[in-house]
């Protein structure tokens, strides 16, 4: 299960996202600046959504105590650049 809570509304937009299952849990701090959330669909969608399917995105590619603790949701790219044409996908 992906619980994510925006924390702070400036910018950038910040969450604490918890992930659990399988006998675990891990938490993270994910920041997201307003033009990042715009690009990303910010328009269509609520932030936190966004954020949601980005780590939903992640779960599919890595185990979640894999996910780094504290990142801007732009790194996510670095390590797999079908990030953003693949976001769509965990959003419809």
């Amino acid at each position: 299960m992906i619980d994510v809570q925006q924390t702070a509304d400036g910018d950038p937009l910040e969450f604490t996202v918890r992930v659990t299952g399988g006998g675990g849990g891990t938490r993270h701090h994910v920041t997201m600046s307003r033009d990042t959330a715009g690009s990303l669909g910010a328009d269509r969608h609520d932030p936190a959504r966004i954020i949601e399917a980005a780590f939903r995105f992640l779960l599919d590619r890595e185990p979640k105590e894999s996910i780094m603790g504290r990142f801007d949701v732009t790194v996510i790219s670095r390590y797999f650049p079908e990030f953003e044409g693949t976001l769509p996908d965990y959003l419809g």
